[in-house]
C-alpha cells in the first residue's frame, strides 16, 4: 500500500482554515496534522511519495448542486464531457444536474437514460 504526505498546505475543513499535512494509505486519509502537529520521524521515512503544497489549498471533493450538463438534446450549449472535465479540474467530484434538457431529466428514467446517453458518447 502507497503513503503519500501532502504537507504544509492551507486545508479547508469543516468550516476552517489551517496549516497542515495530510497522511494518506493507498486510497484512504489516515490522518490530518494541524499547525505545529507534525509526522514523526518514522512516518516520515516510511513514505512513498512526499507532496510539498506550501502555497496551496487542499480541501475535501466539492458538490455542484446546480450544474448545467446539456445532453441529450442542446448539446450545442454545453455537454456532459466538457462540462465534467471543467469540474474535476475545478476540485468537484460530485454533482446534480439541472433537469433542462429536452427531454427534461424529472423521472428516474430519464435520468437513466441520461446516464446511459453520457456513457455511450
Amino acid at each position: 500500500m502507497k503513503t503519500t504526505l501532502i504537507q504544509d498546505a492551507c486545508i479547508v475543513n469543516e468550516g476552517q482554515m489551517f496549516q497542515g499535512s495530510v497522511l494518506i494509505e493507498g486510497e484512504r486519509i489516515v490522518r490530518i496534522y494541524k499547525g505545529d502537529d507534525t509526522p514523526s520521524l518514522s512516518v516520515m521515512e516510511s513514505l512513498d511519495n512526499l507532496v510539498d503544497a506550501r502555497g496551496k489549498y487542499l480541501s475535501p471533493g466539492l458538490i455542484d448542486t446546480h450544474v448545467h450538463f446539456r445532453d441529450p438534446g442542446l448539446t450545442h450549449k454545453a455537454d456532459m464531457t466538457s462540462e465534467s472535465k471543467a469540474a474535476i479540474a475545478g476540485g468537484v467530484t460530485s454533482f446534480r444536474a439541472m433537469p433542462n434538457t429536452q427531454p427534461q431529466t424529472t423521472t428516474l428514467k430519464a435520468w437513466q437514460d441520461k446516464m446511459d446517453y453520457a456513457a455511450s458518447h
